[in-house]
């Protein structure tokens, strides 16, 4: 199964021939998911709130929650209440009738979210919806609770464009985030349409992803982030667990130079990891030193290490940029090993011996 030919092709050819659901143009179609998601969120005819909300807290797991984590990060000062993202069963305790609740659930059936829906009802809290269908959809239009409709026919994970839309245009509604971060998304699209291009498999073969994914084999990578890409390191480290279907760890700066970064100082032998560690213009000065020398410390302790930085010219591009760029590494990866990246049949047993049902 497993395939140690780091010259192997990445064509559109070579793609499909182990992708066997075409998840690669679902990944490529992100800038399309992001139109799709803003004219979604206008037809739901979300009202603004009379009263912006205390706070806002996001319920979700997997690929319907890490949405939620990169609009945080590009909304960044534009955060105007406390914003807490819950991946569990039950919502913060301090929770009260003046916090804004988004329940996003790709299936509609999470049962963690599910949970949390049904805790915000009971509360009175107001409530919001962002899902494809499923029961929580059935409850929030019986009930007159808002729905954010997503279309039914992609995997959790490839909607992460829609969970970002969505939880941003709740955000405004409610009164938590600024609404010029609409108009920033939308922008988003058409450079990384252009980024796609380069970077899909119809591009050179020595494209960025390309590159990152042959160099890392099938050694395990850690992938640092910080403000803005923090959430897109998380996203890159689940996204080579899915699709690639290997172990791979992710860190933020400047907490793990106070603890993890002991990891790589003394090591006896040459340490066979990868070290990614995504940079970006507006990080703060420091941090940005500290990505050089973590980079260096990896490097010195055997690791391959490569800074990688983000592509656009405001934070939501260079946020997307850095999400595609993810997303296709931790496909081509799947490739190279000649597996399938969309099935996940560990988790699928998972559920089986919780007696389902639990999906994101």
């Amino acid at each position: 199964m497993t395939n140690h030919n780091h010259s192997q092709s990445l064509s559109r050819e070579a793609v499909l021939a182990v992708d066997s659901a075409a998840q690669i143009d679902d990944v490529l179609a992100i800038p399309d998911h992001i139109e799709d998601a803003l004219w979604r969120a206008e037809s739901a005819m979300l009202a603004p709130a009379a009263q912006p909300a205390s706070a806002l807290v996001v319920c979700g797991v997997g690929g319907s929650a890490i949405g939620s984590d990169l609009a945080v990060a590009l909304a960044g000062d534009r955060v105007t209440r406390p914003v807490c993202v819950t991946r569990g069963y039950d919502l913060p305790s301090w929770a009260d009738t003046a916090t804004a609740v988004l329940c996003s659930s790709y299936s509609g059936n999470t049962e963690e979210t599910l949970s949390c829906y049904e805790q915000a009802a009971a509360l009175g809290a107001p409530l919001y919806v962002v899902s494809s269908g499923g029961l929580i959809s059935e409850s929030a239009h019986a009930t007159g609770v808002p729905v954010i409709g997503l279309p039914g026919i992609l995997q959790p994970r490839c909607a992460v464009a829609y969970g970002m839309v969505g939880t941003i245009e709740v955000g405004i509604a409610a009164g938590v985030f600024e609404p010029s971060i609409r108009s920033e998304l939308a922008a988003a699209a058409a450079p990384l349409r252009e980024l796609a291009a380069q970077w899909g498999p119809d591009g050179d073969e020595d494209a960025l992803p390309k590159r990152l994914a042959r160099a890392a084999g099938e050694r395990l990578t850690v992938t640092y982030g910080a403000q803005l890409t923090a959430p897109a390191a998380y996203r890159w480290r689940c996204q080579i667990n899915e699709n690639a279907k290997q172990p791979a760890a992710h860190a933020e700066l400047p907490e793990s130079n106070h603890n993890e970064v002991c990891g790589w100082g003394e090591a006896t032998a040459p340490v066979p990891e990868v070290a990614w560690l995504l940079r970006d213009a507006d990080q703060h000065p420091r941090v940005r030193e500290r990505i050089e020398i973590t980079a260096q410390i990896a490097a010195d302790a055997g690791a391959s290490a490569e800074i990688v930085d983000t592509i656009g010219d405001s934070p939501a591009s260079r946020l997307f940029s850095a999400v595609l760029l993810g997303d296709l590494v931790s496909l081509y990866m799947a490739v190279l090993r000649g597996i399938d990246p969309t099935p996940v049949p560990v988790i699928e047993n998972l559920k089986d011996r919780l007696g389902r049902p639990a999906t994101a």
